[in-house]
């Protein structure tokens, strides 16, 4: 398990190059899948933010983020919120949560394991809906 807070701020590398595209920014997640769609990186000097489709990735390491030479790029605006740390946690029967701390993942697969909040961790099953007000999740 890897906690986004652990990766956010490392640099992103190709594998064979050995350039730096950026650095981790924030995450996309899927809400039907519970899966982290893309990467989304702070941009080298002089670049527009950009977007890694997970299935880029080679290895999350302590260091660094390394994705295969040659991966496709995309710089179009993100669909999800652009930080999900410190967004609000409701349930769906509209009980407040508190806000999400951290995001708990498995790093080969990207999928959300759990949503650390300030009151207490939530399984990343339970994500219902994710937008710009708040995240939601089935009531426990």
């Amino acid at each position: 398990m890897t906690l986004f807070s652990k990766i956010r701020g490392l640099p992103v590398v190709t594998l064979g190059e050995a350039n730096e595209l950026g650095v981790v920014r924030s995450l996309t997640i899927d809400v039907v899948s519970g899966l982290i769609g893309q990467v989304r990186l702070s941009p080298a000097r002089g670049r527009k933010e950009i977007a890694i489709d997970w299935s880029a990735l080679h290895v999350i390491g302590p260091d660094a983020v390394l994705v295969r030479s040659g991966t496709a790029l995309d710089t179009a605006p993100p669909a999800a919120p652009v930080d999900i740390l410190g967004i609000r946690v409701l349930t769906e029967d509209g009980d407040e949560r508190g806000t999400v701390r951290d995001i708990a993942f498995d790093p080969v697969t990207g999928r959300v394991e759990k949503w650390c909040t300030a009151l207490g961790d939530i399984p990343g099953d339970r994500l219902v809906g994710l937008g710009h007000y708040a995240l939601v999740v089935r009531t426990g």
